[in-house]
C-alpha cells in the first residue's frame, strides 16, 4: 500500500530537533515529525507544590502543560482561555506528557524544585502528543546538563531517555508514525511511550468503530518499538550536539608566562 507521503509502512517521518528555540527556558527544542511541529520547553523553579510541603514528600516535582496554537490546524482553533477552561483532550495529553517524563526522571535527585514542561503545537499533522513527549525529554535533558555544569544539581536526574510514537491499522495494514490523514481514517489508533532500553511506559490504543486481532496488536507493538529505538538515537545526537563544554585548561605556554610574571613581582 502506498502512503500519501510515499513512506514504507515501518518508516518514520523526518524527525528534527532545533535547540534553544525559547531562550528564557532552561532547555528548549522545536521538534518536528514531518509537518508536525511542537515547541517543548523545560523550566526549573526553586520550589515545589504546596501539597508536597504539607505531606513532607522529599525531592522535587515535574508537571506538564500542552496547548495547540490557534493557527496550528487548518481551521482556527480557539484558545482554551477564550472558553474559560481547558478542553478534555488537552488535559488528557498534558497528563500523559507529565506521566511519561516522571517515569524517566529521578525526582529526589531534582531536589526541592519543580520542572515545568511546556509543549505548544505550532503545526499539527498527526502525532502531536508523541512529538511532545519526545521533544520534552530532549528539552529536560538539556536543562539538567546545564544545571549540572553550573553546580545547581550534583546528580543527573534523568534516569533514561523516553520517547513516543503513533502506530495504527490503516486499510488493514499496520503503519508506523501516522500523519493526520492516516490517523483520521485509521481502523485502529495506538500511541506507545517507551524508554530507550525497551521498557513500556504507557500504551494507548483503541479500535475506531472496529476491532483488532492479537496479531495486529503484536504487529503495531513491533513497529512502535523499532521506531522508538530509532528516535532515541536521534534524541541522543540532539542532546550531545548542545552539551555544555567544560572550560578548557590554560595552554602550557600561558601557564609558563604566568609563572614568569609572578617571579618578576
Amino acid at each position: 500500500m502506498a502512503r500519501s507521503d510515499n513512506r514504507a509502512p515501518d518508516q518514520l517521518r523526518e524527525i528534527r530537533f532545533q535547540p534553544d528555540i525559547a531562550p528564557h527556558a532552561t532547555g528548549s527544542v522545536l521538534v518536528s515529525f514531518g509537518k508536525t511541529q511542537v515547541i517543548c520547553a523545560a523550566t526549573i523553579q526553586d520550589e515545589v507544590p504546596r501539597w508536597m510541603k504539607v505531606q513532607g514528600v522529599p525531592g522535587g516535582w515535574l508537571t506538564a502543560e500542552y496547548s495547540m496554537l490557534p493557527y496550528s490546524t487548518l481551521d482556527r482553533k480557539d484558545r482554551d482561555i477564550s472558553k474559560g477552561k481547558l478542553d478534555g483532550r488537552s488535559q488528557e495529553i498534558q497528563r500523559l506528557i507529565g506521566r511519561s517524563l516522571r517515569a524517566a526522571v529521578d525526582l529526589e535527585k531534582l531536589g526541592p524544585r519543580t520542572l515545568w514542561i511546556d509543549c505548544d503545537v505550532l503545526q499539527a499533522d498527526g502525532g502531536t502528543r508523541t512529538a511532545s513527549i519526545t521533544g520534552a525529554c530532549v528539552a529536560a535533558s538539556m536543562a539538567f546538563n546545564r544545571l549540572l555544569q553550573k553546580g545547581v544539581l550534583t546528580q543527573q536526574p534523568l534516569k533514561k531517555k523516553v520517547a513516543a510514537i503513533s502506530v495504527g491499522i490503516f486499510r488493514n495494514q499496520a503503519l508506523l508514525d501516522l500523519c493526520y490523514e492516516e490517523d483520521r481514517d485509521a481502523e485502529v489508533d495506538c500511541n506507545l511511550v517507551m524508554t530507550e532500553d525497551g521498557q513500556f511506559v504507557e500504551i494507548q490504543g483503541s479500535g475506531e468503530e472496529s476491532t483488532f486481532s492479537e496479531a495486529q496488536l503484536n504487529a503495531m507493538l513491533g513497529l512502535g518499538k523499532k521506531g522508538i529505538m530509532e528516535i532515541c538515537k536521534l534524541q541522543e545526537e540532539a542532546i550531545r550536539a548542545v552539551e555544555p563544554k567544560s572550560p578548557a585548561p590554560p595552554a602550557s605556554g600561558a601557564m609558563s608566562s604566568l609563572a614568569d610574571a609572578f617571579k618578576k613581582l
